[in-house]
């Protein structure tokens, strides 16, 4: 019996969504972008999931599309290939929309698909020896469905660059184009990806789920009367919400939130 394309193990209110294919260095074909898909549809439906880690077993993150789906797509129709684009598409956008924090946590390649799912998540860190690459100029392609979260991590000037180059990158110059958050050592990635996932979880969702939306409002509206005014209803339906009084309260009575309720305390000197 063969093993699991996806494995998800949940811990403490952090999933780890860990792509299974160490042999093909994680590549996807359509069968692991529908399980993607349906593995985060689920944990958006879970409450007792408060963050998402997204991970690669074996030596790398992802390398991009499998080898053998690609050899497929050569034969597909144009209707064919845009039905499967779709649901690469889509799934990008599960995550990338997600109402939960996620994490990306890179080491190895992270190369054309797999660079994309870096850039759908929330934060990314990764291991100093990290390799990334958008390679599809390469093969007569583009990076089409990746390209509107890979220019919202690296602006369109370094687009410019690495989408006609193809060449390769390492993790410090990731971090320098804004593509990663964080470079750890290899050794030390998995206790920092814990500790930002654990910070993670001490927000309330709504408001976490909340913040989300309101990065993609904001980021993409220009700073004219209606963004103001779409802010303050944003920050009054926080304050009158059920978790936005209890966090005021929890605060003002030193105690903790609700939402946290059976967790590890926290430390009494750190600030909210």
């Amino acid at each position: 019996m063969s093993e699991p394309t996806l494995q998800i193990e949940i811990a403490g209110g952090i999933a780890t969504v860990w792509l299974n294919r160490p042999d093909l260095r994680n590549a996807f074909d359509e069968t692991v972008i529908a399980e993607i898909h349906a593995a985060f549809e689920s944990l958006a439906a879970d409450t007792g999931v408060r963050a998402v880690v997204l991970a690669g077993r074996g030596t790398a993150f992802c390398a991009g599309a499998n080898l053998n789906w690609m050899k497929r797509m050569a034969g597909f129709s144009v209707e064919e290939n845009r039905a499967d684009a779709m649901a690469l598409a889509r799934m990008l956008q599960r995550i990338h929309t997600l109402p939960k924090p996620t994490i990306a946590r890179v080491h190895g390649a992270a190369f054309a698909g797999g660079l994309g799912l870096v850039c759908v998540c929330d934060i990314a860190i990764a291991s100093t020896e990290a390799q990334f690459r958008l390679s599809e100029v390469r093969l007569g392609l583009t990076p089409a469905t990746i390209s509107p979260y890979v220019i919202n991590a690296i602006g369109e000037r370094q687009a410019r660059r690495y989408f006609l180059t193809a060449e390769a990158f390492d993790a410090a110059e990731a971090l320098r184009i804004g593509l990663v958050h964080e470079t750890v050592a290899r050794e030390a990635l998995d206790e920092r990806v814990a500790y930002l996932a654990a910070q993670l979880a001490q927000g309330s969702p709504a408001a976490l789920a909340a913040s989300k939306e309101l990065i993609d409002a904001v980021a993409r509206a220009p700073l004219d009367d209606a963004l103001i005014a779409d802010t303050a209803v944003r920050i009054a339906e926080a304050r009158a919400s059920a978790e936005g009084k209890e966090g005021v309260r929890a605060f003002l009575e030193k105690r903790r939130p609700a939402w946290l309720a059976g967790s590890a305390p926290r430390n009494p000197g750190a600030r909210p």
